[in-house]
């Protein structure tokens, strides 16, 4: 049996035990996904390395990362993948007889979503708010998709500082910004992309004054529960292209799995799965 699973809080209404279930059964494999759900089961966020010790002497192959966690977890890892190191964060750790290894698959989740979901969009001026773990991935997604200004919006705003310092080496040539959540000028940019929790099933609401967007702007949001946040909701009523969250959590899980369980995913069929998941 494979076993794999998902750590963060606040995560029992994720899909990934669906999405990783399914595709193990398509392909004829018994394997189960576990979420630990540190809000759920009372864990302080000091019993990180407790919960991944406990996985691996429970015979884990791997397990993905979520809120929290995706940059606390670096420091108990044994190595990085080129990805991981690039993006500074972990969302999927593969373990295996040399330790445990860190990946990071919401960059090219987000990217092959971007590119497929909003084509042609323009991005002269970008503004990203959150600077997390997720924030990190799509920030370098979006700088590789050629970005030419991206300002990076945080409650704090030394956080979203350390990420643009570091992003610098990525794209040279790309002006970057730091600044706090309340000093959005909305209307401003030609596209913005939500990486916080805001908007999520337990942060309820839109991380920016929404009166202020303009039909000309693409409004992209990395949240997948739910799939319409107030945030795209009010984005559509204004007449602005939208990109919601699902496309980046299918094709992350995708790669997820093919880390984990050393089996290529079927995209499409993942995709099916996440459909069948959400109605």
């Amino acid at each position: 049996m494979l076993r794999s699973g998902l750590i963060g809080r606040a995560i029992l209404a994720s899909r990934s035990p669906w999405l990783h279930e399914q595709e193990a059964r398509a392909q004829g494999l018994d394997l189960t996904y576990e979420l630990v759900d540190f809000d759920n089961r009372g864990y302080p966020d000091d019993a990180l390395a407790d919960v991944i010790a406990d996985l691996v002497s429970r015979g884990f192959s791997g397990f993905n990362v979520t809120y929290p966690f995706k940059q606390a977890i670096l420091p108990l890892l044994d190595r990085l993948d080129e990805s991981a190191s690039l993006v500074g964060a972990v969302n999927t750790v593969a373990i295996g007889q040399d330790g445990l290894t860190g990946h990071n698959t919401d960059m090219s989740g987000f990217r092959e979503s971007f590119e497929s979901g909003l084509p042609g969009a323009d991005l002269t001026n970008v503004l990203q708010i959150g600077a997390g773990g997720a924030g990190s991935a799509v920030a370098v997604a979006l700088l590789t998709l050629g970005t030419a200004n991206l300002t990076i919006a945080d409650l704090d705003r030394d956080r979203a500082r350390d990420l643009t310092d570091r992003l610098a080496s990525i794209r040279p040539d790309a002006r970057m910004d730091a600044i706090a959540v309340d000093d959005v000028a909305v209307a401003s940019f030609s596209g913005i992309l939500n990486a916080s929790p805001v908007g999520m099933a337990q942060s309820p609401g839109a991380p920016i004054p929404t009166a202020d967007l303009r039909p000309a702007q693409w409004i992209a949001d990395i949240v997948y529960f739910p799939l319409e946040t107030a945030l795209l909701r009010d984005a559509r009523a204004r007449g602005c292209a939208t990109l919601d969250g699902s496309g980046m959590a299918i094709n992350q899980a995708a790669l997820a799995f093919e880390i984990i369980n050393g089996r290529d995913a079927d995209v499409n069929r993942m995709r099916a799965s996440f459909a069948a998941a959400v109605g």
